[in-house]
């Protein structure tokens, strides 16, 4: 297992110049419970962060709210200054006033003091990838592609991806501005945005499935990601990864864990090879709704 690092799982470049290892590291774990507060313990999280990059992950997503703000400020804590190939994509847009509370909030001024802010807690001079969390329904959806095309212009951010957006919101995003990357809801056993993947893979758009270890009853005892997975001698998590990298080239999962051993399991399934038969037992039973 220690051998085995994320760059088995081969690479893509997002927006055509970000080069990454297609198996990367989501930071939302890195709070407190209930994914709200300071991290527990600072200096486990650090080494988490740090073996993941001694293991090869060159992809790390966080956002403003993780925390609020505590999964950045560990971020820069653990890896800076970054190493040439370590990228760091961020996000704002959804507030996080208290545990289980969400709040979008797509206000131009706000998108842009957030950005600002997320510069100066990562310690760089421009954010690789910025990502709108959610879109806001209140403020009109020009207007919040609009700042992130200004922060563009003015060199703030390098790249632009979009979170949780149909194929529809895409285009008109892309009608603004290029969109590097989107980031929605999928995994083995969850995928509503089947199209929304379709679309990336026609047009060479980064996606990110955050939630990407959900496996619900396809792993259960004796179902089909238990079983390929025991003959692999691997876990369903592990299988459920290969799953999606196997998927499409343009997926670039972003598992989370507070865990050096999650985390070396995690990276182990880069190299965790399906083959055709596997791939499609466990796509079959779940046929795609989107």
């Amino acid at each position: 297992m220690s051998s085995i690092s994320a760059a088995s799982s081969g690479s893509f470049s997002i927006g055509g110049e970000l080069k990454v290892d297609r198996l990367g590291y989501g930071t939302m774990q890195l709070t407190g419970p209930g994914v709200w507060g300071p991290f527990p313990d600072q200096d486990a999280g650090v080494r988490v962060l740090r073996r993941a990059v001694e293991l090869g992950v060159t992809l790390f997503d966080t956002a403003d709210s993780y925390g609020p703000e505590t999964a950045e400020q560990l971020l820069h804590k653990a890896l800076h200054p970054y190493s040439e190939n370590v990228v760091i994509a961020t996000k704002a847009g959804l507030t996080r006033p208290g545990p289980g509370q969400w709040r979008p909030d797509g206000r131009p001024g706000y998108l842009r003091r957030q950005a600002e802010s997320s510069l100066r807690r990562l310690g760089l001079e421009r954010i690789p990838l910025f990502q709108l969390h959610r879109v806001d329904p209140s403020v009109p959806f020009e207007d919040q592609i609009g700042v992130l095309k200004e922060l563009r212009e003015e060199g703030k951010v390098a790249h632009i991806g979009l979170s949780e957006v149909g194929v529809e919101e895409l285009e008109r995003a892309r009608a603004i501005v290029p969109v590097a990357s989107v980031q929605n809801l999928y995994n083995v056993a969850q995928r509503d945005s089947e199209d929304v993947l379709r679309y990336a893979e026609e047009h060479g758009i980064a996606f990110l499935p955050w939630f990407p270890l959900a496996t619900g009853q396809l792993a259960r005892p004796g179902g089909p990601l238990d079983r390929i997975a025991g003959r692999l001698g691997a876990s369903p998590s592990q299988a459920a990864l290969a799953w999606l990298l196997r998927r499409s080239p343009v997926v670039l999962p972003i598992p989370g864990t507070s865990s050096v051993a999650h985390l070396k399991d995690n990276v182990a399934a880069a190299a965790l090879e399906l083959s055709r038969a596997d791939f499609e037992a466990l796509s079959d039973p779940f046929p795609p709704r989107g």
